[in-house]
């Protein structure tokens, strides 16, 4: 594969309400959207969709711009990569570059797309063929829902109720320190007579042992699992606390990479993993990841930050793999964007399942809205 030329995009795409969670507050979906063509006119979409802040990475939007225009694109833009062609570019793109992985998986998820329009197929079906597993053709859906504005619990509790009549299969709320009990229990009412999973997500919001009263009493709300309770530089402190509570403890932030996987494993720690592709770096990353957790025996689930539905094509394609247990947080576009808002626009059925993809981003996506939706970012050539 020749990578001939690139294309830098900023997409913006306003959010319905805000999203709120322990550390911040988004009111539009601002990310960087990243166009490789080779030279028999094929083109790949990736996606890098770091917040505009850094209250959930240390990654910023500025900064992966930068960082994608100045210092990657100009590694692959014109050269040759034998195959597998992802696989030869996420080297390259690792060579010399710690962390980054936003700005990363911008790039390598476009190499992988732009290999799936070379082989007139989706991306789940290169996963699957990469790991010799069979990807799932439907993934089921579970809602993430924010912090409601000044901590109403009647809001959550209806929030929770319009979410379980679409179906979805599983409910996710976000807590922090101070809102947990009560959010939980308007969850549940929410949720009354239906036999839903319920999940929270404290962001790494929660510290052990300061906030040990709250985390046990999470521990005794019946609830799937407890996803990214403290700080995600606790990696020891995560497999310490998994061994107290009796409600399995779910990693996000903490799981960086496969390197992460395997201290985990080494410790013992969680066996439950939120898997976002592009947290960390790419799908050739999840590979690895994927090894990791295939031989400790973890069980896993696609998370979104959440991502247009060009990002989107990288985590369904995850959720697809057979390790890949639980609802991921893959939901429709109108739920985030409004009806018509996204420029790929993925809708869920009644089942609470969404279909997976067996096309590349460029047949699924809208180019009138992405021409309405994006500013070019100038390149030098």
């Amino acid at each position: 594969m020749r990578i001939a030329r690139a294309d830098l995009f900023e997409l913006t795409l306003p959010l319905v309400e805000p999203f709120v969670i322990s550390g911040g507050t988004i009111a539009e979906r601002r990310s960087l959207i990243v166009v490789l063509h080779d030279d028999a006119g094929n083109v790949g979409y990736g996606e890098s969709p770091p917040f505009e802040l850094p209250f959930y990475s240390e990654e910023t939007l500025v900064g992966a711009r930068d960082m994608i225009a100045r210092v990657l694109l100009p590694r692959v833009v014109g050269r040759v990569f034998d195959e597998p062609a992802p696989a030869a570019v996420d080297a390259v793109l690792r060579d010399g570059v710690r962390g980054n992985w936003f700005a990363r998986a911008g790039i390598e998820t476009a190499v992988w797309d732009l290999e799936a329009q070379r082989r007139n197929t989706g991306l789940a079906a290169l996963l699957g063929e990469a790991l010799d597993v069979q990807p799932a053709g439907t993934v089921a859906c579970g809602v993430a829902l924010g912090i409601p504005p000044e901590r109403r619990a009647d809001m959550l509790t209806r929030w929770v109720y319009e979410a379980a009549q679409r179906g979805y299969r599983r409910v996710k709320i976000k807590v922090a320190p101070g809102w947990d009990a009560a959010a939980v229990a308007a969850a549940r009412e929410g949720m009354a007579g239906m036999d839903l999973p319920l999940t929270v997500d404290a962001n790494g919001a929660y510290e052990w042992p300061r906030d040990e009263a709250a985390l046990r009493a999470l521990d005794d709300a019946g609830l799937l699992y407890i996803e990214q309770p403290l700080h995600p530089d606790e990696v020891v402190g995560h497999a310490r606390l998994a061994t107290m509570l009796r409600t399995p403890v779910c990693l996000d932030e903490t799981l960086r990479d496969a390197r992460t996987a395997r201290q985990i494993m080494a410790l013992n720690g969680p066996k439950v993993w939120n898997i976002k592709v592009h947290r960390v770096g790419g799908l050739s990353e999840v590979c690895r990841i994927y090894r990791v957790a295939l031989e400790y025996g973890a069980q896993l689930w696609a998370g979104t930050m959440p991502e247009s539905g060009i990002g989107s094509q990288a985590a369904l394609a995850a959720a697809a793999l057979p390790l890949f247990v639980y609802a991921s947080d893959l939901e429709p576009s109108a739920r985030w964007f409004g009806r018509n808002g996204d420029v790929i626009k993925l809708t869920m059925g009644g089942d609470g399942r969404m279909v997976v993809p067996q096309q590349s981003c460029g047949r699924l996506l809208d180019p009138s809205r992405f021409r309405l939706l994006t500013m070019p970012v100038i390149l030098a050539r």
